[in-house]
């Protein structure tokens, strides 16, 4: 796993064993942060990044200048890993959280111009975080949120749906307010 672009361009991230994470691929990576180039200034955003996982997310954001990433992981040893990469990265504007992701957005007194949840695909109704984001006051007005997911979930019928972007056999579910 490595950072795609950016200042941290190059740099590999080498999770432990031990994680039990599915990194978002490189090549769904770099085409998701290509169209975000195109449709925001990153350096501008405050970024939510849900079931952060290894964080690889949130360094691609860190590496591209974004004003502050929050990571919200639940699992102790992946929420650790993420502190400590961060540390040795010398990202400041990156804040893990340890939390779940669904409470977590049911208390979060902050706004997020950009909020990706990737969560686990075989986690059992992980698409009830996209009401908690979109009806709640998570997103700002003009945010994008980003749902990862596979081939088998369709979202083109909620009525906060924008786009569809597909890399292999990852999706990306584009929404605005």
């Amino acid at each position: 796993m490595r950072i795609i672009s950016g200042s941290l361009k190059g740099r590999a991230i080498n999770p432990p064993k031990n994680l039990r994470a599915r990194p978002t691929t490189d090549f769904a990576k770099e085409n998701l942060f290509n169209v975000l180039q195109n449709l925001v200034d990153i350096e501008e955003c405050d970024v939510l990044d849900l079931f952060a996982g290894t964080g690889s997310i949130s360094y691609e954001f860190a590496s591209r200048g974004a004003k502050s990433i929050t990571s919200v992981e639940i699992n102790a040893v992946h929420h650790n890993f993420i502190r400590q990469t961060a540390r040795e990265l010398g990202i400041r504007t990156l804040y893990p959280v340890k939390a779940n992701a669904f409470l977590y957005l049911k208390s979060c007194p902050k706004q997020f111009d950009i909020v990706f949840s990737d969560a686990p695909y075989d986690l059992e109704h992980s698409e009830e975080i996209i009401p908690l984001v979109l009806e709640g006051d998570i997103l700002r007005e003009g945010g994008i949120f980003i749902f990862e997911h596979s081939k088998e979930k369709n979202f083109e019928n909620h009525p906060y749906f924008w786009q569809l972007r597909s890399y292999g056999s990852v999706q990306f579910s584009f929404f605005k307010k």
